[in-house]
């Protein structure tokens, strides 16, 4: 007590005061912080884990499931986990990545004997999976051409908007998608190329379009990039699917192989979350080609400064898994037949739910759910249809409509024909 007593006297007033004040200021500093609004996909997850019934049925996910719904690890990827283990240390990758894995993702880009990789023209490092490598062009866009905007297809996936929001590029709209046919509204699309100002920056997907799974036809393709030569258009390409559209990721890259025979300067995104099922190593790529050899090497120099303050250096573990998959023949051709077979389950699926809603003498067309490719269908389902299907049927999927047609299966598609009737052919 006494010495309690002396302390106190020992404090000046001005100081007890003082930090008092202090203690309050604290309690307030993010007093003004709001709840975020819920990511509007991981949110469906989030709503759909916390329901109870034993009906529900996630078509929401973006991620790959089997037949029973469940999440599945490659047999190439387990293979290259066994050759790995304990044959390594964990330390830092360079900031730019994996030498040997980027060598490997240029191929399944630019092709295996890509003249672009052999004269060394195209600056490349390792990323956070497509997210990180949308994020870096991003900010590289923004410091090296401040002045520039980019044209993003209406609709895309939604995390695009935030990406080059938050990086402080304005941001236009490239009319894609024609709800009224459920297909590209290519006419429209081709006006926004040809009235953006010369030298504009443009979105493109590569393969199997988010959300909608509309892709340009190969003639497409080729008049998009002819007008893109006529108007300097720099084309940034975000490779998400590649062998996860058709099964041949040879052809997926098609769109990319077009523009690059025609001439043009690219950038590209490539991820291995979906065609190896590595969604939470976060492994990835962005690539940008040069003139030459020499800007090639001052544009990668420039892109790992970029990352160094934001992660420094990406993670080891699954750029290891990939190396050692498309490094081995054995190995990359059991990677071809998984990923052909996830592909052909998809395709399974789409065919057979539009059966479904066929054989229900559904009085509209489905045609657009075979017509469409890669992990997700463009149903044409309103909001309101939606949240019925939600709140009637314990189905959840995001309120624009997105079926991921990974989460269909034998199981439960009678099930989702069913409710998908009902919401839309009853008031």
């Amino acid at each position: 007590m006494a010495l309690g007593a002396a302390i106190s006297r020992a404090i000046p007033r001005r100081a007890l005061s003082s930090a008092a004040t202090s203690a309050r200021s604290a309690s307030s500093w993010w007093g003004h912080v709001e709840p975020a609004p819920k990511d509007p996909i991981l949110g469906v997850t989030e709503a759909f884990l916390a329901d109870p019934s034993p009906d529900k049925v996630n078509v929401g996910v973006g991620a790959y499931r089997d037949d029973n719904g469940k999440p599945v690890v490659l047999e190439c990827v387990r293979e290259a986990e066994r050759r790995i283990a304990g044959t390594l240390n964990m330390e830092y990758l360079p900031m730019g990545g994996s030498v040997k894995m980027i060598e490997e993702t240029l191929k399944l880009a630019y092709g295996e004997d890509s003249e672009f990789i052999k004269d060394k023209r195209i600056a490349a490092v390792q990323a956070l999976s497509g997210t990180g490598a949308c994020r870096l062009f991003a900010d590289f866009q923004k410091r090296f051409l401040p002045d520039s905007q980019i044209y993003i297809p209406i609709p895309t996936w939604a995390n695009h908007h935030n990406i080059w929001r938050d990086a402080r590029v304005p941001q236009r709209t490239l009319r894609y998608y024609h709800p009224e046919s459920k297909g590209l509204d290519f006419a429209s699309m081709m006006d926004d190329i040809r009235n953006a100002p010369n030298g504009s920056f443009f979105l493109l997907h590569a393969c199997a379009h988010n959300p909608t799974g509309v892709d340009p036809s190969e003639e497409q393709w080729r008049e998009i990039s002819y007008q893109f030569k006529v108007k300097n258009h720099f084309p940034f390409f975000d490779m998400a699917y590649q062998g996860f559209a058709s099964g041949d990721p040879e052809r997926d890259a098609k769109a990319i192989r077009i523009f690059l025979e025609d001439g043009h300067p690219i950038g590209c995104a490539q991820s291995y979350a979906k065609n190896m099922g590595l969604y939470g190593q976060r492994i990835g790529c962005l690539s940008i080609l040069c003139e030459d050899e020499m800007q090639a090497v001052a544009v990668k120099s420039q892109l790992q400064q970029l990352a160094r303050p934001m992660y420094s250096n990406p993670p080891v573990h699954g750029a290891l898994i990939v190396s050692t998959i498309l490094g081995d023949t054995e190995l990359k051709n059991l990677w071809l037949k998984e990923v052909k077979g996830m592909a052909d389950r998809i395709i399974g699926m789409r065919k057979a739910l539009r059966e479904n809603l066929e054989k229900l003498g559904s009085p509209l067309s489905w045609e657009h759910i075979t017509n469409q490719i890669g992990m997700f269908c463009y149903s044409g389902l309103t909001p309101e249809q939606v949240d019925r299907l939600t709140s009637e049927f314990h189905i959840y999927m995001t309120r624009n409509g997105r079926i991921s047609m990974a989460g269909v299966t034998t199981g439960n598609i009678g099930y989702l024909a069913n409710a998908i009737h009902e919401v839309t052919t009853s008031s």
